[in-house]
């Protein structure tokens, strides 16, 4: 039997749609056709296969009988819900809406993505392939693409970035579902999968990246639908379809961020122990079999990327000083605990501050460890750091962090069902491995939002037993959890209409900001800058342009604001990829202090500057 299999269907559909997605562009650009006709072709194709196959196995009832039943179980299940739980879905519900509402207005403005999340999909685009090219921003070529690759598809068919939000908003209600089916699968009743969504979808940092191009949503997408699978498969031999899904979703994991393999890793050694017992440990072929098929898909999938980053830099995983920004360098009991604490206190942060931070200190230092050493810490970054209010980068989440910490330390300890302490252990093995592998960083909150998936549904478990066994004892505690989960909520509403840089209200309102000045509104004072240069540079006629920048430089608003352009690095990090040279441009743009804009810039060319921009136009024969 299967557990929730219309949420089971949507999961597997979404692994499907983001697998082709893949292969359709490592395949395209193999070809030289990464262009929107083949992109439209393509998947024109794949829509009318899965038509024909869903006719074929009549797996699909006619329209309108469909939606007619859906609207009817909807309006019976509304109506027979009790009114804690209409509260529950309608609170989310609501949520949900503003998030898809801002997620649509709002130009993609986020900073990282300004930088190298964006521009790498305007090269794309321009080669008409996803191979590496000459620039200075390597983290354009080395960081993981996979959620980039979901945006290049939105790019080349509506030929703009108007729907580039949609991707993370569409992982977020994805991650709702899927902790609502993990609770499920771990024995939750229908109140407490509600509680399940409830929990992580208003969460601060999730209502906040639902509606930017970061990345961090899309891989707990991937993730979680790593565990739903693995659930599957603990009481039942493993289909070949069923590995073949395995495989999709824990390939686009890898190639969307590699912090999530530490969970699918454990989730995928289950899986292999649990078909070996369920083979009575003589049926060993299947599993391997098994397990060479989720090698596989994992292969086509993220291996074309990893083999054009272990070509240019001589490891998978992209350059040295990359790596070692964010992996730990010291893997000491002392240093592992404290960086275990500082995460832990950044993300449960309150608006009262790093309150805890005095003492994590201390004990640092009784440990001889520097709590900002930069072996354990992200280079030029300081601990503690303030996680409120609330910012998209940054911001902290103490409900539903401290309800996700209770419950998995609560379900590990009890007596609870073994498949529950099973996916507690695996939980709480992923944190470890975590905290082993990965820096404190200021922004860290982000990263851990497929640990905080994961850990949802054990939220939700313990508080919905809390519930259970208060209801006819004491009232107090029925009360005082309903207030921890409205303060929750009331929280991420707080997020989603004040936070940063996209809000519903006040200063920088998606309703009363310009498009333009929304797209500059982490760095107001640069919005005139880059205007000023494009203007020039689109009054020249110029058609060529090269780009000076920095390790930080936003290079994707000159993409907006200079559409049909062909833009080009004058600078490269990579030996084998010759930069562009001035004899290659008509005109050069310089984001920079004045002195390297001064080193690359001959005076022949008559170079002027505004603030932090200076552009200079070919001088005529």
């Amino acid at each position: 039997m299967i557990v929730a299999p219309a949420r089971s269907a949507l999961i597997r559909a979404g692994i499907v749609v983001g697998g082709v997605a893949v292969l359709l562009v490592e395949l395209l650009s193999a070809l030289g056709a990464l262009h929107r006709l083949w992109i439209v072709l393509a998947w024109l194709l794949v829509a009318s296969g899965g038509a024909l196959l869903l006719h074929r196995r009549r797996a699909v009832p006619p329209a309108s009988r469909s939606w007619a039943s859906w609207a009817s179980w909807a309006r019976k299940s509304w109506e027979s819900a009790p009114l804690a739980e209409r509260l529950t879905a309608g609170a989310l519900g609501v949520l949900f809406l503003a998030d898809l509402l801002v997620a649509l207005l709002a130009p993609p403005n986020n900073f990282d993505s300004q930088t190298y999340h964006l521009p790498k999909i305007e090269h794309w685009v321009a080669r008409g392939e996803v191979g590496f090219y000459p620039t200075i921003i390597d983290r354009q070529l080395a960081m993981a693409p996979g959620a980039e690759y979901l945006l290049l598809h939105l790019r080349l068919l509506t030929g703009g970035d108007g729907l580039y939000n949609l991707v993370q908003f569409a992982a977020a209600v994805g991650g709702a579902l899927i902790a609502s089916r993990i609770t499920a699968q771990l024995g939750g009743d229908r109140r407490a999968q509600l509680l399940a969504a409830l929990v992580f979808g208003t969460t601060p940092m999730v209502l906040l990246e639902a509606t930017s191009t970061q990345t961090d949503l899309v891989v707990a997408l991937w993730v979680g639908s790593v565990a739903t699978l693995v659930l599957d498969e603990l009481r039942r031999p493993t289909s070949w379809l069923s590995m073949l899904m395995l495989g999709l979703a824990a390939g686009l994991t890898l190639l969307t961020k590699a912090t999530g393999l530490l969970a699918v890793g454990p989730l995928l050694v289950v899986w292999f122990f649990a078909q070996l017992r369920l083979g009575r440990w003589r049926a060993v072929g299947r599993p391997l079999l098994g397990t060479l098929v989720i090698v596989f898909c994992m292969a086509a999938l993220a291996g074309p990327y990893l083999a054009r980053v272990q070509t240019a830099y001589d490891h998978p995983l992209g350059p040295d000083h990359l790596r070692e920004s964010i992996s730990m360098q010291r893997h000491d009991p002392a240093s592992v605990l404290i960086n275990a604490l500082r995460i832990t206190e950044t993300a449960l942060q309150t608006p009262l501050g790093p309150v805890g931070s005095g003492a994590i200190k201390s004990l640092a230092s009784s440990l001889g460890v520097d709590p900002s050493a930069r072996d354990i810490t992200y280079w030029n970054s300081t601990y503690p750091y303030t996680s409120w209010p609330p910012d998209e980068d940054r911001v902290s989440f103490p409900v539903q962090g401290a309800l996700v910490l209770i419950g998995a330390l609560v379900l590990l300890a009890r007596r609870s069902r073994a498949v529950v302490r099973l996916y507690a252990a695996l939980f709480w093995l992923a944190v470890l491995a975590y905290v082993v592998m990965v820096k404190w960083q200021p922004w860290g909150n982000r990263l851990i939002m497929f640990l905080l998936l994961l850990g949802t549904p054990l939220a939700a478990l313990w508080v919905s037993s809390v519930l259970h066994r208060s209801a006819d004892r004491r009232r107090a505690v029925s009360w005082s959890m309903a207030a921890v989960l409205a303060a929750g909520t009331l929280a991420g509403g707080f997020a989603l209409a004040y936070g940063w840089p996209r809000r519903l209200v006040g200063h920088g309102s998606v309703f009363t900001t310009s498009e333009l000045d929304q797209r500059f509104i982490r760095r107001p004072e640069w919005r005139a800058d880059y205007v000023w240069a494009a203007d020039a540079v689109k009054a020249a006629g110029a058609q060529r342009v090269g780009l000076l920048q920095g390790y930080n430089t936003w290079e994707y608003p000159w993409w907006v604001l200079l559409p049909d352009r062909s833009i080009v690095s004058l600078q490269s990090l990579q030996p084998d990829l010759p930069a562009a040279t001035l004899d290659d441009v008509d005109a050069v743009l310089c984001v920079s202090p004045p002195k390297p804009c001064e080193i690359y810039i001959p005076p022949s060319w008559a170079p002027k500057r505004q603030g932090e921009v200076v552009y200079a136009l070919r001088p005529s024969p």
